[in-house]
């Protein structure tokens, strides 16, 4: 069957192949039966014996005329078929002329768009020959079509740029190729493509221009190199500042306080306090700075360690409660109970940021106070921080502009009041950097309240219990007070115990309420006056089971001086820390005021404080200081802890001072050790110690820095050189006492 088909196959090919041929074999085979028929037909009828009979032979002409009739219908209807299938073929014929004639334009509409884009395209075999390139190509090339097809012309590259390769194959880099107008830089994105089954793929090549964008992204490069480089130069030009301005201000400062413990005329008195405080204002300026530089170069660090929440704000409050109260205001802290004890998070930079704005209050306020309320935020761990004041207020226009660089409300007020501008926008940064949010709301003579808003979540009390909460249910407390703003917070936390409290600023009717029931404490302001506040005190003495007074540390020597028979029955100092408050009302009544004074757990911050006292043990210091102010205060503050101090001026002799105790049998306990210094500065010094201690039997010798520089990266050199810890300047007595204290205790300090 196969072989038939072949043979069929065959003879239609060749059929179509001469054409001609086929017409004289059908003419000759046509004119061979006709002539055969009609030739043997006469032939035979001529014949003698051939038995002609007219009837039959009509009779077979019929038959045959039959035949020839259905064959020529037979033929009709096939050609009537065949012409029908024709117009089909026909018809199919000419769509596939206008299909082939769309597709003959869409390619020269493909193949002039491809040839006029601007983008470089080039289409290369497998040898690497180029089989098709548009006119950017040629060009760019300055070669025309017909050279470079079928060639291997590469464009001279100037510098090659970093490779990707995409997931679906494709390879993209940048080369800065060499052109008659200039160097130019092209962007390709290679790939293998293939336009016919039977053919093998090539390799497109798609390159654009992009000179102006590389030159502008080096550019931008160029530009952002720079300016790291200038805020580096910035941060350590004010860290190099900071550094020259602490270093007297150390002295200053630490000279005044020395200064100030000395027996002093009152005239004199005021003249070293005046000193000190225009020091410590100085110093505050300088940390703005340095707290803006760090800020806007993006070297903020956050710690994230757990810390008491309430104890902060009530810090914060007696901190700055001298401030206040100097001013005849008051200032008073609520934390809400529903807060966690111990919250995690930085709670250096929090104190910073509440500082910066309760002292804005204190500071812009005239009369009233600024409360402190901490409140639970509208999201989940999250910590509602309220600063709230009775000052001037800030005006709708000025509530943005106020949280920008060196900005104040109006000028006005940076006349009146003073300041940089950076506070706020110090504080503002802070709190974005974690993860909060600071808002205002003023009223221009009514007073401002400053909320912010931080994520801090709960922290492991790590056995760390909290005071116990009197019971106070079905209990009537008075408060009588002449201003609201602490005795409304003191109220609230008395209501969140369970007591009924009422709130008298007038002493006739605080007088007229004593005897319409039985109270079980009564809360007496002083700023009613010392008498009047006792003569009220011993008026509620039949009704009242506590009498209580609130005292400033101010005023408080008036009630040590009160008679043993005062009406009072006890007394609490303001700012109310809430575990004082806790402890004073569920004390034994009628304590006698001058044992009061004993009492440590309400005992305030802020008053003057006894000398510090002589650590346990006498220690051997050497102290590495090229400034001989400062080395004379660090001589006669060490002195008066009770310490054996050895100066030297320079690295260089503080090695061999160390060098020389050490061989002698008699090694320093102590190294304070400044890090910038003529000859060989304090970071080399402390190296040199070390490698001289490595391998050695004993424990090292502690070495603190002295150093003005708070940098970060300031830190991690003194840390890397084998420092324990730092102290900075201006020296704090208090932290220098605590270091010296610890140094038996632990082996890294930190002050």
């Amino acid at each position: 069957m196969r072989r038939v088909l072949r043979i069929k196959l065959g003879l239609r090919r060749f059929a179509r192949r001469h054409p001609w041929m086929v017409l004289a074999v059908r003419s000759f085979m046509v004119f061979s039966a006709a002539f055969g028929g009609a030739y043997g037909f006469i032939a035979g009828s001529r014949s003698e014996n051939s038995g002609y009979d007219p009837n039959a032979f009509a009779i077979g002409a019929s038959f045959l005329f039959a035949l020839a009739c259905v064959g020529l219908a037979t033929l009709s209807m096939r050609l009537r078929f065949m012409h029908k299938r024709l117009r089909k073929i026909a018809l199919h014929n000419e769509a596939l002329a206008d299909r082939n004639w769309e597709l003959k334009e869409a390619e020269e509409r493909a193949r002039s768009l491809f040839e006029s884009q601007g983008d470089l395209i080039v289409l290369r075999d497998a040898q690497g020959a180029i089989t098709f390139v548009n006119d950017a190509y040629c060009e760019l090339a300055e070669q025309p079509r017909n050279a470079l097809i079928g060639s291997s012309f590469q464009l001279t590259v100037l510098e090659q740029g970093d490779t990707a390769l995409e997931a679906n194959g494709t390879r993209i880099h940048d080369q800065r190729i060499a052109t008659a107008l200039g160097p130019r830089w092209i962007a390709w994105r290679e790939g293998l493509v293939r336009f016919d089954a039977g053919r093998p793929a090539e390799m497109q090549c798609v390159g654009r221009d992009v000179t102006d964008r590389t030159e502008t992204e080096r550019a931008l490069a160029e530009a952002r190199d720079q300016a790291n480089a200038a805020n580096r130069a910035k941060s350590r030009f004010l860290a190099m500042a900071s550094h020259e301005i602490r270093t007297p201000l150390n002295g200053i400062i630490g000279m005044s306080g020395l200064l100030m413990d000395t027996p002093l005329t009152p005239e004199q008195m005021t003249y070293a306090k005046a000193v000190k405080t225009s020091g410590d204002a100085l110093l505050a300026l300088i940390e703005e700075l340095l707290d803006y530089s760090k800020i806007e170069a993006g070297k903020i660090d956050l710690e994230h360690r757990p810390f008491a929440l309430a104890g902060l704000i009530e810090d914060i409050a007696e901190l700055l409660a001298p401030r206040a109260q100097a001013r005849k205001l008051e200032i008073a802290a609520y934390v809400d109970e529903r807060l966690p004890q111990q919250v995690v998070g930085d709670s250096a930079r929090l104190r910073q940021v509440l500082l910066n704005l309760a002292g804005n209050a204190i500071k812009f306020t005239s009369t009233g106070g600024v409360a402190l309320i901490v409140e639970p935020g509208i999201w989940p761990n999250e910590i509602s921080f309220l600063v709230r004041d009775t000052g001037i207020g800030i005006a709708p226009e000025a509530q943005q502009r106020i949280f920008r660089e060196f900005e104040q409300a109006d000028e006005r007020i940076a006349r009146s009041y003073g300041g940089t501008g950076l506070g706020l926008s110090i504080s503002e940064r802070i709190v974005r950097r974690m993860g909060g949010r600071i808002t205002l709301e003023s009223q221009p003579g009514i007073g401002s309240t400053f909320e912010v808003s931080i994520p801090l979540a709960a922290a492991d009390n790590g056995g760390l219990e909290a005071f116990a909460a009197p019971e106070l249910e079905g209990q009537s407390i008075m408060l009588v007070a002449p201003q609201s703003i602490e005795a409304s917070l003191i109220a609230r936390r008395l209501q969140r115990w369970g007591g009924q409290t009422c709130v008298v600023s007038d002493l006739a009717a605080a007088r007229a309420l004593l005897p319409e029931r039985s109270w079980h404490a009564v809360l007496l302001d002083h700023a009613f006056g010392f008498e009047q506040a006792e003569s009220l005190a011993a008026a509620a003495r039949p009704y009242a089971t506590q009498r209580i007074v609130l005292l400033t540390p101010a005023t408080r020597h008036e009630l040590q001086s009160s008679p043993a028979t005062s009406a009072f029955t006890g007394y609490l100092v303001k700012p109310l820390r809430a575990a004082s408050l806790a402890a004073r009302l569920t004390m034994a009544p009628e304590i006698a005021a001058p044992n009061l004074a004993a009492d440590a757990s309400i005992e305030p911050l802020g008053q003057a404080e006894p000398p510090p006292a002589a650590t346990a043990r006498s220690l051997s210091v050497l102290v590495a200081e090229d400034n001989e102010i400062n080395a004379l205060l660090m001589r006669s503050l060490l002195t008066r802890l009770g310490h054996h101090v050895v100066i030297t001026t320079n690295g260089e002799a503080a090695l061999e001072s160390w060098l020389s105790a050490r061989s002698a049998g008699t090694p320093y306990d102590l190294v304070l050790m400044d890090i910038q210094m003529p000859q060989l500065d304090g970071i080399e010094t402390t190296k040199r110690i070390r490698a001289r201690e490595a391998g050695q039997p004993g424990r090292q010798t502690a070495i603190l820095a002295l150093t003005a520089n708070t940098l970060v990266e300031d830190r991690y050199a003194c840390f890397e050189a084998g420092m324990d810890g730092f102290l900075i300047k201006p020296l704090d007595r208090d932290k220098l006492a605590d270091a010296l204290a610890g140094l038996a205790a632990a082996r890294h300090l930190a002050a």
